[in-house]
């Protein structure tokens, strides 16, 4: 009988520093995958902590109260048919500095742990002051399968794919917290095609969504099989929905080539601008969630800057969140006034005009020597 798994792919949104709320959802992962008959439930890079941790990480009571809670969810396993793997810090001895790792959980125990190898240090990324390089990864013997699992950064260069192959690894699982950039969805899947046509494996990409502070993630996972051709995207095995979050339960099964991924889910895929709109949308609406604010405060003044911030926060907040305030003065056009009317009339938000002309007259008087 052909090998074969069948793996629930956990496009999450966590919550950084809220462990026991990323607990939680990993841990109803955990059971819609094991209610699904899934072999496997994966979730994206450093999950239990949220994503990115920066100095956090440098605390080692926090590192140790991730992998509590990993230890923890390492227990919900037991009994149950699925397996859990989770991106968590993770520390090998005491006073060293943590790794960003991945843990494989199953019948209630830590069974594998691997530690990534390349720590980006440019753009928004800051790991190599933060997180321990982790040694050249091993392949996990699960089930019968040899599976690779790089975190993130390591696909992007042919090292880590190339010593998992050289190891014995029959598909690679890449677990991923990788920000929004106009086109990098583009990027990643001639990334993957590359590393595919260099190593001959499947290789899925899980990726994390949602907002925190400026950056925004915007999930859209995906897999791909040899041969990779991106003339026809034949290739593609499934892809999930862009910023927003979502589940594949995909099987992986032997053929005659090796192990692929069967076909799934294949989500839309938006244009340019409505990545842009769509990555502005979760921002705010994270941002404010994730920070507990009530709503928004919106100066509108009739122009398209503030209408375009009004209906961003609408679309992100619902109009009973955004509450806009016209605060007209002497410079100030009736065609202003009545856009922004018109504006707040259309959105459907609270609206209120506030003439500033005597506290701006009284700042002049006070400053007027």
């Amino acid at each position: 009988m052909a090998r074969k798994l069948r793996i629930l792919f956990v496009q999450g949104d966590p919550y950084v520093g809220d462990l026991s709320g990323n607990a939680a959802k990993a841990r109803a992962a955990l059971e819609k995958g094991d209610d699904a008959g899934a072999d496997l439930v994966v979730l994206p890079e450093l999950f239990i902590a949220g994503y990115p941790p920066q100095d956090l990480v440098l605390r080692e009571a926090f590192v140790r109260a991730c992998m509590q809670q990993v230890e923890e969810l390492a227990a919900a396993t037991r009994g149950r048919g699925a397996a859990l793997l989770i991106g968590t810090p993770w520390l090998e001895a005491d006073g060293e500095r943590a790794r960003n790792s991945v843990a494989l959980l199953e019948n209630g125990a830590v069974t594998a742990v691997r530690h990534k190898v390349a720590l980006p240090n440019y753009g928004v990324f800051d790991e190599k002051r933060v997180f321990s390089a982790g040694p050249m990864p091993e392949p996990v013997d699960f089930r019968g399968v040899r599976i690779g699992f790089p975190v993130c950064e390591d696909i992007w260069s042919p090292e880590v794919a190339g010593h998992l192959k050289a190891r014995g690894a029959e598909a690679l699982i890449v677990v991923n917290g990788s920000p929004f950039e106009v086109g990098k969805q583009g990027a990643r899947k001639r990334l993957i095609r590359q590393r595919i046509r260099e190593v001959g494996l499947p290789i899925a990409y899980l990726n994390m969504v949602g907002g925190q502070d400026e950056l925004v993630f915007d999930g859209g996972s995906f897999a791909l099989n040899p041969p990779a051709d991106e003339t026809d995207g034949t290739d593609i095995a499934f892809r999930l929905e862009r910023f927003e979050t979502a589940t594949e339960l995909a099987t992986l099964e032997e053929t005659p080539d090796g192990m692929r991924f069967l076909r799934g889910h294949m989500a839309e895929r938006p244009d340019e601008l409505e990545d842009i709109w769509r990555a502005c949308v979760l921002g705010v609406r994270d941002y404010v969630e994730k920070n507990r604010f009530p709503g928004v405060v919106i100066g509108l003044s009739g122009g398209i800057d503030s209408a375009l911030a009004t209906a961003i926060a609408v679309d992100a907040l619902g109009p009973e969140r955004v509450h806009c305030v016209m605060l007209p003065f002497h410079y100030t056009s009736r065609e202003s006034i009545e856009d922004a009317a018109e504006v707040a009339r259309r959105l459907g938000v609270d609206y209120d005009v506030i003439p500033i002309h005597p506290p701006v007259e009284g700042f002049f008087r006070a400053l007027e020597k």
